[in-house]
């Protein structure tokens, strides 16, 4: 069934689309530690690992939580089929594990070797 754009707007974005500037909702979610509603985009067909763009942007949603230190998205996101061991958005920055490590988020870091990141 073909929804108006009238009606599809009012209800927000879909989990898998991308602000003007490129982010997509999970990324918002994991940038702000937010882990149930990062679960609950996952279950309504958000994809784990593609990076994110614009203002904030720290490649992939998982990334964007161990840059913050947001141990209970890290723990979550991996648990949910994103790759614990990826590089960034474009596949060529730091790992997320990396990016724990650069800052001090041992509790993040330990969460993310636990689930297989190297």
């Amino acid at each position: 069934m073909c929804v108006p754009d009238s009606r599809r707007r009012a209800r927000g974005p879909t989990p898998r689309e991308r602000t003007r500037e490129g982010t997509t909702p999970l990324s918002a979610a994991s940038v702000s530690g937010r882990t149930e509603i990062a679960l609950l985009l996952r279950t309504a067909g958000a994809h784990p690992d593609p990076g994110s763009a614009g203002p904030g942007a720290e490649g992939t949603p998982l990334c964007a939580a161990a840059c913050r230190g947001h141990a209970g998205t890290v723990r979550a996101l991996p648990a949910h089929g994103a790759d614990p061991d990826p590089r960034g958005g474009s596949r060529h920055g730091p790992h997320p594990l990396e990016r724990a490590l650069a800052r001090p988020h041992a509790e993040t870091a330990d969460r993310l070797t636990a689930a297989g990141a190297v």
